[in-house]
């Protein structure tokens, strides 16, 4: 798809590519195709010039937007891998990471080197200050140059032929997950691997041509560029994003569950189709998008591994009564089957090929227990959120869909220490905004009381902490808070 997203930018250079949302109502182009084609070939010249070309990699720290995406098709034109940085990590992180991905050249747009003030010698070229590390290679700025900056991608870059396409299979991006600063662990996709994953997103959205999508992941922008629709990326500000839906009135919206939640509450009105993920997805949550003007609301069940996974549309998962969170059929292609401790594994065409220095493998495990049935996937909580009370093992996932009653915007059970490796089953419940907590109490008492031995100690009522660049449930740092509120 990016093959075909790279010659079908020529084919209408002047329509929009990127859309942007101005304050007095209108909407500008914020790039044309052309110009994005353009970039994108001055960046694999420049990247050319370097010597970067197949097997190559490329260190990547760009904020979304048409700068990233030109990398991007720079990268994948030349057949070299990009390995997704993300400065905010901390310096110890982010050495590691870069030592275990060795690019060739680190690519960081001026926000991401202020961010990364702390590495002050990643904007002097200085290696990052590891010195046993100094073949990690320089650092080259994309876009605006600040003071201090390093020296622009293409500086002193003479335009010349450039090479063809390369064309085949081979490693695409690495993208970090899991791990701690002294193992980081990198998912490695391939070319295949993200073609099938984008291929799976444009049949299940159907993106059309000329009319606006809404979205910031390079898996929701690229298959509706190549199909001709241009796209929009979320304005940060919740108010702006409200305004930013109303002015561009979308056919399809890709945002996180805490950006929805943020959105309605300023009132935000939605048009099309609207997808979410990420982050768990309540069925409560898509009856209040597709209320506020949706024509389907989607969760989609995706990983780092493999996206998209599966999908469940509002209606669906609100007719379900049945115990875990339904998330939907496997989408065409993918495989689901359970080990023998009840985690959920998945294999397809859109699967990752490996971790980085790992052996390539064809399941992933997903970390989730679930279970299939009916050609349907059901999940029932992280492996690792089992709650240990008495000598019953409880699994959250289970119950924590039921809490998800009116006036209430998210739910959580986290275990609680409670001495001698026993653990309180705590609810920690986050009421909508203006809901009254007594209201919400009493609704939340007949799934309670449906719980059995399952059912809580306690019920917290408080906003659940967000963690990580997708903006997830902190399970731990709700759990400290449970702590903290129950000594209180």
């Amino acid at each position: 798809m990016l093959d075909e997203l790279a010659r079908g930018l020529r084919k209408a250079p002047q329509r929009p590519a990127v859309l942007r949302a101005g304050w007095n109502g209108g909407v500008r182009t914020a790039v044309t195709r052309g110009e994005l084609a353009d970039l994108a070939e001055r960046y694999a010249a420049a990247l050319h010039a370097r010597g970067i070309g197949a097997g190559g990699t490329v260190g990547v720290a760009v904020r979304p937007g048409p700068r990233a995406l030109a990398v991007l098709l720079a990268v994948h034109r030349l057949g070299a891998r990009g390995a997704v940085l993300d400065p905010g990590a901390g310096p110890d992180v982010l050495r590691a990471r870069l030592a275990l991905a060795r690019p060739e050249v680190v690519l960081a747009d001026a926000t991401a080197q202020a961010v990364a003030g702390w590495a002050r010698p990643l904007a002097r070229r200085a290696h990052l200050a590891l010195p046993d590390l100094a073949e990690l290679g320089p650092v080259a700025t994309v876009g605006p140059r600040l003071p201090g900056c390093a020296p622009a991608l293409d500086a002193g870059v003479r335009s010349g032929v450039l090479p063809r396409p390369v064309e085949g299979d081979g490693d695409a991006a690495i993208v970090f997950t899991s791990g701690t600063a002294s193992r980081p662990r990198a998912v490695v996709h391939t070319r295949a691997s993200l073609a099938a994953g984008m291929r799976t997103v444009a049949e299940l959205v159907r993106p059309a041509a000329d009319r606006p999508v809404l979205g910031g992941t390079f898996f929701v922008l690229v298959p509706s560029l190549a199909s001709g629709a241009p796209v929009a990326l979320p304005a940060r500000s919740p108010r702006a994003l409200a305004r930013q839906l109303r002015r561009l009135a979308p056919q399809a919206t890709y945002l996180t569950p805490p950006q929805l939640r943020r959105a309605l509450a300023e009132g935000a009105a939605f048009t099309g189709r609207v997808w979410t993920g990420s982050a768990p997805a309540s069925a409560d949550l898509l009856t209040r998008v597709r209320r506020a003007g949706a024509d389907e609301a989607w969760g989609v069940y995706a990983l780092t591994e493999l996206f998209p996974a599966a999908a469940v549309e509002q209606a669906e998962k609100a007719a379900y009564g049945g115990p875990g969170d339904l998330v939907g059929a496997p989408l065409p292609g993918v495989r689901a089957r359970t080990d023998d401790a009840g985690q959920l594994l998945l294999a397809g065409p859109g699967a990752r090929d490996r971790y980085l220095g790992e052996a390539p493998e064809e399941w992933v495990a997903t970390g989730d227990r679930g279970r299939t049935g009916g050609g349907r996937l059901v999940l029932e909580g992280r492996v690792k959120d089992m709650v240990l009370r008495g000598a019953e093992n409880i699994y959250p996932g289970l119950y924590e869909p039921s809490l998800h009653v009116a006036g209430v915007e998210l739910a959580l059970l986290v275990g609680v220490p409670a001495g001698d490796g026993d653990e309180r089953l705590v609810a920690v419940v986050q009421p909508v905004a203006g809901a009254d907590a007594g209201q919400v109490r009493a609704a939340l008492a007949g799934p309670l009381a449906r719980m059995g031995t399952a059912r809580p100690d306690a019920v917290v009522l408080a906003d659940i902490p967000l963690g990580g660049r997708s903006r997830k449930p902190d399970r731990a740092a709700a759990a400290r808070m449970a702590a903290e509120r129950l000594r209180g």
